[in-house]
Formats: C-alpha cells, sequence, structure tokens
C-alpha cells in the first residue's frame, strides 16, 4: 500500500490480526465474564521512575504519566482508595501529596533525589521496597487489596509487595524493551539486557497482565512467552471534557498563530523515538513545494522537551531546523497544561506521530477528541488510536511523509471528513471506559490468583522461573 494512502477517501487502514491474537482476544476479553468484586477497595500503584505530579512532555514524563493520574482519580470517583508509591526526585517534596480527594501520591527515598539516569535505577530498587514496605507496616493487615505496578522497574517492586501482602499482582508495561529493540531510530541506543530480563522475570510473576491493544496482547504472549489466559486487553481513555472539538479560528488568536496558516504539530518528548526531526525534514519538503509559502502559511509546532537520549544534544532539533532555513517556520513550545495543549490540538489542521513505536499514543486520542485529524506511523498500537480519525504511514521516508502531509493540507474537505470520524472514535475512549474495564481486570486477578508467598515457602515456590540461572 502506498504511504499515506487516501483512496479509501478517509485514510483508513484496515490492521489484520493473526489467528492467535483473535484466540486471545477471546480468552481474555470482557467476554470472558470478568467482574468487579466489592472486596477490592484499596489500590496500591507503583510508579518508580516517574510521577503522576510531573509535567508530561519532559523527561521520562509522559503517557504513562496521564495513564496513572487519570486512572487513579477515575477509580477514586468510583469509590476506591489509591495510593501511587513513587520516587522521590527533591528533598523539597512532602512525603504524601493528595493528588485528588481518595488519590495518595506516597514519594519514596531511594538513591540520590538528581543526577540519576532511568538506566541507574535498578540498583535503586532494594531501597525502593524497603520504603514500601517500611510504608505498608504502618498500614493495619490486609490494608492493600491489589497491587497494580506500571512499567519493569515498578513490576519488580510490585512482586515484592504483592507476595508479601498476599495480594494480586497486576502489572501494565507501557513499553518493552524487545519491541523498542526491534524498531531503533537513529541514535538511539539498544534497551539493556538486564531489561528484557527484568520483564520476563514480572510477566511470569504478575497475576495478570494488561495490554494497551490486542497488538501489544501478542507481543506479550509470542516476545515474552506470556500465558493467553493472564493477558487483558484494557485501551487507555482521553479526558473527554478537557479534550473537545472547538473553534479553531479562536484557538489560533489565542495562542497568536496566523489565521491563514496551514498548521502541523508535533506534541511529545523530543528524542530519537518519537522522530521530531522527521515532522521538521518533512516540511521543508513542503516549503521546497511551494516556495511562495511564508512564515504566515505555514507553522510547524514542537510542543515538548528533550528527554531519554534527547537530553545529550538537547538543541539538536533547533540546529537541525536552523540547518535547513525552517527557523522562522518552526515554534518550540514548552509543554503546555491540558487547556492550553488542547488549544494546540483546536489550533492545528494536522496532528503528527511518527514514532517508531508506541504502545498506543494519547497525543493521537487526544487531537482526535478535538476534531483534529492525525498523521501517524503504522507502528504499535497506533493503528488501534488513529482508527478513522487520520492516516498512517509506512515507514519513516522523509518524501513519503511530506507526499501525505501535502495531499492532506490541499484538501480541507478531507480533513473535515476525518474530524468529523475523529470525534465519533474518541467518544468510545473515555477514562471511565477504561477504569471499567480495569475493574474488570483487577477482579478477574482476584479470581485466579494462586497465593504462593515466598516467605512462607520452603523451596521459593513463588519466585519465577526467569530468576533462577
Amino acid at each position: 500500500m502506498p504511504p499515506g494512502n487516501l483512496d479509501s477517501g478517509v485514510g483508513v487502514v484496515e490492521k489484520r490480526v493473526p489467528l492467535t491474537c483473535v484466540h486471545l482476544l477471546c480468552i481474555c476479553g470482557k467476554d470472558r465474564g470478568a467482574v468487579t468484586p466489592e472486596e477490592i477497595r484499596r489500590v496500591a500503584m507503583f510508579s518508580v521512575h516517574t510521577s503522576p505530579l510531573e509535567q508530561p512532555g519532559t523527561g521520562d514524563a509522559g503517557g504513562m504519566n496521564v495513564y496513572i493520574a487519570e486512572v487513579a482519580k477515575e477509580l477514586a470517583r468510583q469509590n476506591r482508595e489509591v495510593e501511587i508509591f513513587t520516587r522521590a526526585t527533591t528533598g523539597a517534596l512532602p512525603p504524601t501529596v493528595e493528588l485528588v480527594p481518595g488519590v495518595t501520591v506516597r514519594h519514596i527515598t531511594a538513591g540520590p533525589y538528581e543526577g540519576l539516569a532511568k538506566n541507574d535505577l535498578p540498583g535503586q530498587l532494594c531501597a525502593f521496597a524497603a520504603g514500601v514496605m517500611r510504608a505498608g507496616a504502618a498500614r493495619p493487615e490486609g490494608w492493600y487489596d491489589l497491587v497494580h505496578s506500571h512499567y519493569w522497574l515498578s513490576g519488580q517492586v510490585g512482586w515484592l509487595a504483592a507476595d508479601r501482602w498476599r495480594v494480586p499482582l497486576v502489572h501494565t508495561m507501557h513499553t518493552m524493551a524487545r519491541v523498542k529493540n526491534a524498531a531503533l531510530a537513529d541514535g538511539e541506543r539498544p534497551e539493556p539486557a538486564g531489561r528484557e530480563i527484568g520483564e520476563a522475570q514480572v510477566v511470569e510473576a504478575a497475576d495478570l497482565l494488561t495490554a494497551n491493544t490486542a497488538d501489544e496482547a501478542c507481543q506479550l504472549v509470542s516476545l515474552y512467552d506470556a500465558d493467553p489466559a493472564r493477558v487483558v486487553v484494557v485501551p487507555p481513555g482521553v479526558d473527554l471534557e478537557v479534550f473537545t472539538p472547538g473553534d479553531r479560528y479562536a484557538a489560533r488568536a489565542r495562542l497568536g498563530l496566523p489565521q491563514g496558516a496551514h498548521v502541523v504539530l508535533f506534541v511529545g518528548r523530543i528524542q530519537p523515538l518519537k522522530a521530531p526531526d522527521l515532522l521538521v525534514k518533512a516540511a521543508r519538503r513542503l516549503l521546497d513545494a511551494h516556495p511562495d509559502w511564508t512564515p504566515d502559511d505555514l507553522v510547524v509546532g514542537i510542543l515538548g522537551g528533550p528527554s531519554g537520549t534527547g537530553l545529550e544534544h538537547p538543541e539538536s532539533l533547533a540546529t537541525l531546523a536552523a540547518e535547513l532555513g525552517m527557523t522562522a517556520y518552526v515554534r518550540f513550545v514548552p509543554p503546555a497544561d491540558r487547556a492550553t495543549l488542547a488549544q494546540w490540538y483546536r489550533a492545528s489542521d494536522l496532528v503528527t506521530v511518527p514514532s517508531y513505536n508506541e504502545s498506543f499514543g494519547l497525543v493521537a486520542i487526544e487531537s482526535l477528541a478535538c476534531g483534529t485529524p492525525v498523521v501517524a506511523a503504522r507502528v504499535g498500537g497506533l493503528p488501534t488510536a488513529v482508527g478513522p480519525g487520520g492516516v498512517l504511514v509506512d515507514g519513516h521516508d522523509v518524501d513519503d511523509w511530506a507526499t501525505t502531509l501535502d495531499r492532506l493540507l490541499a484538501d480541507p474537505g478531507l480533513r473535515a471528513e476525518l474530524g468529523r470520524r475523529a470525534v465519533r472514535h474518541a467518544r468510545s475512549f473515555g477514562w471511565g471506559a477504561t477504569t471499567e474495564r480495569l475493574l474488570q481486570a483487577y477482579g478477574e486477578a482476584c479470581r485466579t490468583r494462586t497465593p504462593s508467598p515466598i516467605f512462607e515457602a520452603s523451596l521459593l515456590t513463588g519466585v519465577p522461573a526467569a530468576v533462577v540461572p
């Protein structure tokens, strides 16, 4: 299929799902009859390397932060108590912060507050686990009903905590080393082997694994040998009260954007994995094809901050824009609050997600909820997130991306139709729906858990086989 194929009139691309994945969905989807036991009143969530209080778009803060915060708040609305354990990154942080009534963020001291890269955190998991155990010891026995860990680092601690507290462990990967290593961008270093081993241990230890999409569920089975009966698909969501359609011209006026310009937006952390450089290069091709365009005719918005390997050369994207003669066309905007972010989505003609890998793509669904079509790479969970509200591009060839953008910018009627479909598609991804599915998964984990506490077992029967040499 040619890049950004628009022959269907709406740029919809059907993704074939292997038979094994269909089987997995039949076993693990909501049709399994999972129920939410009333006994689940208190959930301990672990997010070792990044806090839901941090601003998404810089450092290690991104879609996972949004996911944890929104799910926790929704659980609180449904009369559950949630404690989120995360590593303290400054001495100024109080021991606990109330995110909303019913949701407490608990800061655990583990290692130096600043200057510790994510890849160095495995060495601090023992200290983090000790802090968690101390906090748990201050609670009455049986206080927590379930542990939900996010990312493999948290899974390592979650496995221990769930065993100590004799409760189920539900784990969400968010990203996986073997998936990332199979699609590395230029300049990205492979994920270390230690992470792959750690992920395999968590996969085996968890009572239930949640995946963002059917594609990710299949990857858990095929790449990590997960038991299909312990994998459920729980799509992430979007705040449908914040991210709503609105007046494009009013949004542009508030943001100081030219009313008649073609506005193309990138939102996310500036790092090779997210490929914002691809948008800048494709925009250069657009200018070559339209030499009469001025900065009043084309605006490329880059909303986010450096992260990962992007921190090694934080000025690299601005340097690239200057080298390509794009400085006047590219607007660099720091990470913004959600209300401002929604205004940027509304002000844009197109939002691009050119990542080399995305487990889902919250940026895509946020844009769609605002009625703005998305142009995304056909990778990971993006086909699910984009659905009928945008166009998928095969690969990361600059000319292919430029051609797709040019065709869409030249066809306001098609963009309007995509925008209407985008809003309808996004309505099925509210955080309420996500949390309902998650509660079903929690209930399933409670019913199927087989207790095997390692502290009482003579032969360490609760230790995953992946731990043993």
